[in-house]
Parts: structure tokens; sequence; C-alpha cells
């Protein structure tokens, strides 16, 4: 009998689960960074409204993850958020979007 952990393979799961652990936490904190910045509201509000949108945004992440059928576009994706957001982030920190 073939199990499902069988058919896709064990490095596959574990990569998945690498990926919904490390990478994806840490691009639920630069977009949670990159949504603070950009925010036009106050410093506490931008803040308190950014962390408390982290916990839907890493979900969905995960949820992603798990769903998409390539590992490849799995490891593609969490690279280009992680630059988007970063790069983002880093912009609108060294610019000054919030004086």
């Amino acid at each position: 009998m073939v199990t499902a952990v069988d058919k896709v393979g064990r490095w596959h799961i574990a990569s998945r689960v690498f990926a919904a652990v490390v990478p994806a936490f840490v691009l639920t904190n630069t977009t949670g960074i990159f949504l603070a910045l950009a925010s036009p509201a106050g410093e506490f509000q931008a803040i308190a409204t950014s962390l408390v949108s982290a916990f839907a945004i890493y979900t969905v992440i995960i949820l992603w993850i798990f769903s998409v059928k390539r590992l490849k576009t799995v490891w593609w994706g969490l690279l280009a958020g992680l630059v988007l957001t970063g790069s983002g982030s880093w912009l609108l920190y060294t610019f000054g979007a919030n004086g």
C-alpha cells in the first residue's frame, strides 16, 4: 500500500514544513514592518494594526505554502515576497515616509 508520504516524498514534506516555519515567519515580520512604515496613522496605531494583521498574514502564507503544487513555486514566492517587503521597508525607513 502506497501512502501519501511515500508518494510525495519525505524531503518534499520537510521542505514545506521548514518553509512554513522559518521563511514564512520572516516574511510575516517584514510585511508587518512594511505595513507599519507605510501606514498614514499615528505611530502607535500603525504598529498595533500591523501586529494584529500579522496573525492573518501568517495564516494566509502557511495556507498558500501547503496549497501550491510545485515546491519550487513556494520557495520562489517566499523569496520574492521577502525581497519586495524587505526592500520596501528599507526604502520607507531610509527615506522617512512617516516624517
